[in-house]
């Protein structure tokens, strides 16, 4: 898997810092990641999720593993920590 594109978007909404749309191998997009700042973990990414009848938030798409998500993760904060520092 590449990580071949990175977007973010900034946000400054309380914990929410911002949204990332990352693109995969050049032909799988991802939309709607959200940065999110916890006063405990430091930064960190939460995947695009929907409501359910419950109430309750269910991932939409998700890593499988967690090796996969630590390379999103790090990568989108990275590129959020670029996108900070250009303004």
């Amino acid at each position: 898997m590449e990580i071949t594109e990175v977007k973010i978007y900034l946000a400054n909404e309380g914990k929410l810092k911002g949204y990332a749309t990352m693109v995969i191998d050049g032909c799988f997009i991802i939309r709607d990641m959200k940065i999110i700042k916890s006063d405990n973990k430091g930064l960190f990414v939460s995947m695009p999720s929907r409501r359910k009848k419950d109430g309750s938030f269910k991932d939409i798409v998700h890593p499988l593993n967690a090796e996969t998500r630590k390379i999103i993760e790090e990568r989108i904060i990275e590129e959020y920590k670029k996108a900070i520092e250009s303004i």
